[in-house]
């Protein structure tokens, strides 16, 4: 069986998807997996032992006519099955016409009438919260079972001894793509202040956070803190988070990075919250989010680049609460 995996959304999306791939090698080992990706995000599965072909999607530039020749390409590896996790228009095109035997994918994709298989996306009830891993693998139930597999990357030995630190040291990610995740700098800073130095510091993040993790390395004034904001590449990166005595991270890229490691990590959730299904999934881990009573939040399924009134109060997330985890675990 020759079958095609589809996510081409964002970095955390690509983490979470890893997941479809870890069961349908579990349960179909012979068969050969293919995974089409976003053009810049293919390091995230690199070493990757159970996929064959990285097919990749350059949205940058010419965008319909890269759809086009992708189409193309994916019509002459003649799959058996195409599996798509997207909701977008673009992804359930090359699905649609991809000549696959069987093609399944979300009812709330704009082409699922065209779909061998299609299936209700889900985001969340108050009874009943549902992961992203979860919903991801629903698409695949009658192919393997119902049980929960954790996402997996698989970081090198160079990956691994490129980060190689005596510990103890902690992790922090301090951004994200969209401000309403992102806590704000002056809380990372005080976090910083209060665990004093009993730990290195390692500020992560992509090039475009340098400068928030120098500004928080700067203003802090702490000994032991290292801003490798740009400096290490994604597997790297979760390298040096599986070894960490903590990380501590937005909703973002970096809590499924974690959760692929099955690294300890502490979720911070200001705009949104846990219940859209993207809380970690690590044995230890824990999530953090405002005391206060908000009827403003969450103010929808992603971050926002403005808080729409104002105020961004759902940031207000206690410092002492992140420091309990640390007493708790005896870190």
């Amino acid at each position: 069986m020759k079958i095609l995996i589809i996510q081409t959304a964002f970095i955390g999306d690509v983490i979470l998807a890893t997941s479809v791939v870890e069961k349908l090698k579990q349960f179909h080992p012979q068969a050969r997996l293919d995974f089409l990706l976003k053009k810049g995000h293919q390091a995230l599965l690199a070493n990757n032992p159970h996929l064959t072909e990285i097919l990749l999607f350059d949205k940058s530039q010419q965008k319909y006519r890269n759809l086009f020749r992708l189409l193309r390409q994916i019509r002459k590896e003649k799959y058996d099955l195409v599996i798509n996790l997207q909701r977008f228009a673009s992804s359930g095109f090359l699905t649609a016409f991809s000549g696959a035997k069987e093609k399944m994918g979300f009812d709330k994709n704009p082409l699922s009438f065209l779909f061998s298989k299609k299936f209700p996306h889900i985001i969340h009830s108050p009874d009943n919260p549902v992961h992203e891993v979860e919903r991801n693998l629903s698409l695949i139930h009658h192919l393997t079972d119902k049980e929960l597999i954790r996402p997996r990357l698989y970081p090198s030995e160079s990956d691994f001894e490129q980060v190689k630190k005596i510990a103890p040291y902690v992790c922090m990610a301090p951004a994200s793509k969209w401000f309403t995740k992102q806590w704000p700098a002056e809380k990372w800073i005080q976090l910083i202040a209060a665990l004093g130095d009993r730990y290195e510091i390692c500020l992560l993040g992509g090039r475009e956070d340098v400068a928030l993790c120098e500004k928080i390395a700067r203003q802090s004034r702490a000994k032991r803190v290292q801003n490798l904001a740009g400096k290490l590449s994604f597997l790297a990166s979760a390298a040096l988070m599986a070894r960490a005595e903590m990380n501590i991270v937005n909703d973002s890229a970096p809590l499924h990075m974690a959760s692929a490691m099955n690294a300890p990590v502490i979720g911070l959730f200001c705009s949104t919250v846990p219940n859209f299904g993207f809380g970690p999934l690590s044995d230890n881990s824990w999530v953090l989010e405002s005391s206060l009573s908000l009827p403003c939040r969450p103010c929808g399924l992603h971050g926002k680049k403005s808080c729409p009134q104002g105020h961004f109060r759902c940031a207000e997330i206690e410092i002492a609460g992140i420091l309990d985890k640390f007493a708790d675990e005896k870190i």
